[in-house]
């Protein structure tokens, strides 16, 4: 396999605008509903100097610009991936993903926003970002209208719709709807805690259980019930205060997406609500 050396000044002379000229080539890299409004904006400014794209695929008829181009998309047919990373010795099947994933190891991060100063490793990411600035939101629910500035969190969302879940652990077989939900959960059988407060020095397996706990030092209590009378630290404990006259249960817990009725039996079923209440 090919070994390309890809060296800190090659990277830094990219233009963010040679690597949107990329992204259509980057199919691996990118999420296909973030990369699709690139594209189309791609495809918008070429037009106005051709109307058709005279280097077609044989294989999926996918047509591009340059014959470079082509060339690099037919690697994604033929699974080969010739650009190696001399570091961890990851392969790309192009040569621009590697530039990419270097930075992960150089820490190099040349788009910056010029809202805040927060800088990114791909142009791609700094425009996501942006959005936070913008408030724009792209993607929309089919169901029920939510909007979202990312269309993958717009597919987690959906599974709420759907009942999916498509993220399974291995240890216990137990099923979520979103990855970060499994890795959180997958905490409770391995015993990482990696989350630490500065204050007292304790330690929990999520950063939402930890910003919790810490407000037992500042005394913060943002959530209250309907009647406003109680404030509570979490909205888990919201939901538990609030009485039922149904007998239902209450949807309380979005970390592991169980539900209870009774404090107390969330505390010992649930040990990362240990972490959270105390």
């Amino acid at each position: 396999m090919a070994e390309l050396q890809v060296d800190n000044n090659t990277s830094s002379r990219m233009t963010s605008s040679a690597e949107e000229e990329t992204y259509k080539n980057t199919d691996r890299l990118y999420d296909e509903g973030e990369k699709s409004i690139i594209g189309e904006q791609l495809d918008q400014h070429q037009s106005t100097a051709t109307t058709a794209k005279p280097h077609s695929c044989d294989q999926c008829e996918k047509s591009f610009w340059g014959s470079g181009t082509l060339k690099s998309h037919k690697l994604t047919h033929t699974g080969e991936k010739p650009f190696t990373c001399h570091e961890c010795e990851k392969s790309f099947s192009q040569a621009f993903n590697l530039r990419v994933h270097q930075r992960i190891h150089t820490g190099e991060k040349p788009f910056t926003c010029h809202e805040c100063e927060k800088s990114f490793s791909q142009a791609f990411n700094l425009r996501v970002h942006q959005r936070t600035h913008t408030g724009e939101k792209p993607f929309t629910c089919d169901q029920c209208e939510k909007s979202f500035s990312r269309s993958g969190h717009l597919k987690a969302h959906q599974r709420t719709h759907t009942g999916e879940k498509p993220f399974t652990c291995h240890e216990c077989e137990k099923s979520f709807s979103q990855s970060g939900h499994l890795k959180a959960h997958q905490r409770t059988h391995t015993g990482e805690k990696p989350f630490t407060c500065d204050l007292c020095g304790k330690s929990c397996s999520r950063s939402s259980s930890l910003k919790i706990h810490q407000r037992t030092h500042t005394g913060e209590k943002p959530f209250t019930c309907d009647q406003g009378e109680k404030g509570f630290r979490d909205s888990c404990s919201v939901k538990l205060h609030q009485p039922t006259n149904d007998g239902e249960k209450h949807d309380v817990c979005a970390h592991c997406e169980k539900s209870f009725r009774e404090l107390d039996h969330l505390k010992i079923s649930v040990p990362h609500m240990g972490e959270n209440l105390h």
